[in-house]
């Protein structure tokens, strides 16, 4: 797998809800006069993965090559709606997607995973229907309210993720957006950067009062789910 020249890197940091504070604290204090870029935003995501779970095992192993395949969408909706597929791909500590807009997707409670399939493949080019062919089980629905960062400099993001929520799909042949799975309530901090700018972020993140931790929303919600 070859590193595209538009991958960036990603340093990730999870607390425990009550260091809200803290974070915020940190933000506004900061040299790099960070301010927020766009307004806060409800983020949805449907996880495909093989009947195998290949993608959680890859990122369990910690293979420096590994893919998660998902359908997110935004807004007030937790059925699935118009939104992108996305193929997340990562090397080692590089990270860049492929996407495939999905302009037309009717859903209501009596959609079928299947029938989201079949309406999805339609509107996407051959290499995102083989993605979604060979990832074809809808595993989990989560969402988030993700809040976005920018410094002034324009260099470094910083998004904040809250509340976030999961549901079980593996077993239901429809959405299931009732019965949601525990979780313990934590606020993920993800530091974005083009790879020419590690030293920046690196600098920029020295004195966050919070420990870098290895964390994967995917892999969090199945290790809860199962």
């Amino acid at each position: 797998m070859l590193v595209p020249d538009g991958a960036r890197q990603e340093i990730k940091f999870v607390t425990n809800r009550r260091d809200t504070d803290v974070v915020y604290q940190w933000l506004r204090l900061h040299p790099l006069a960070f301010s927020e870029a766009y307004p806060m935003r409800t983020v949805h995501n449907i996880y495909f993965d093989t009947l195998e779970y290949s993608a959680y095992a890859e990122n369990l192993a910690g293979v420096s090559d590994r893919t998660k395949v998902r359908y997110r969408w935004y807004g007030d909706s937790l059925l699935p709606s118009p939104g992108k597929l996305e193929i997340k791909q990562k090397r080692n500590q590089y990270g860049w997607k492929l996407l495939y807009k999905v302009k037309d997707l009717p859903v209501d409670d009596r959609t079928t995973w299947t029938e989201i399939r079949n309406m999805i493949a339609p509107q996407l080019d051959h290499e995102g229907r083989l993605w979604l062919e060979q990832n074809p089980w809808a595993v989990m629905i989560n969402h988030y309210r993700r809040f976005y960062y920018l410094s002034a400099c324009g260099r470094i993001r910083i998004t904040l993720d809250f509340d976030q929520m999961v549901w079980d799909q593996r077993k239901n042949p429809r959405p299931n957006i009732r019965l949601k799975a525990n979780l313990p309530e934590t606020v993920v901090v993800e530091c974005k950067f083009d790879r020419a700018e590690r030293q920046l972020a690196t600098q920029v993140l020295h004195g966050l009062p919070i420990r870098v931790a290895r964390h994967s929303k995917y892999m969090n919600a199945v290790t809860a789910i199962i």
